[in-house]
């Protein structure tokens, strides 16, 4: 039974057990691609082989299937096409707001009442405020030092 849902799963980079049985793992793309980390002086090979291809702003699962979400979306604006950063967290583009607030939407509607979101953003290009402003929830808690932050959100009885 799958219990949780990672909407934007990418290489699972985050994830102590990345095959773990309770998690359904999903993103837009399932690639291999090989990029430039100048950080190393040599490329990297990111594989992103999600369970399920979708969309976070249109997911393909009934309302209320999951315990917990877990989203990680993109959060840069400007990094290069062929760039590391891009390849291995993807980009935003000025409808990021937009995006966003319909990615929230989403996920609350897959999430069973009561149920956890977890929310991860990086700051570096929009700021965290920006972005609580885009996407119309509070969160319950989370850590607001350093540029990246882990937000906790919880689904109230009756709301999608």
């Amino acid at each position: 039974m799958k219990l949780i849902l990672d909407a934007c799963c990418g290489s699972r980079m985050f994830w102590f057990d990345k095959h773990n049985p309770a998690v359904t793992y999903m993103d837009k793309r399932n690639e291999t691609v090989t990029a430039p980390d100048s950080n190393l002086g040599r490329d990297r090979v990111i594989e992103i082989k999600p369970d399920v291809v979708g969309d976070f702003r249109a997911m393909p699962f009934d309302d209320e299937s999951f315990y917990m979400v877990v989203f990680d979306p993109p959060h840069l604006r400007h990094a290069g096409e062929s760039s590391w950063l891009a390849k291995k967290y993807g980009t935003l583009d000025e409808t990021w707001p937009f995006d966003l607030r319909q990615g929230f939407i989403e996920c609350m509607r897959v999430l069973k009442p009561h149920g956890t979101l977890i929310f991860k953003w990086n700051e570096e290009q929009i700021k965290l405020s920006e972005l609580l402003d885009a996407i119309g929830y509070q969160p319950l808690f989370g850590d607001k030092r350093g540029k990246t932050h882990w937000l906790v959100f919880m689904k109230e009885s009756g709301i999608a």
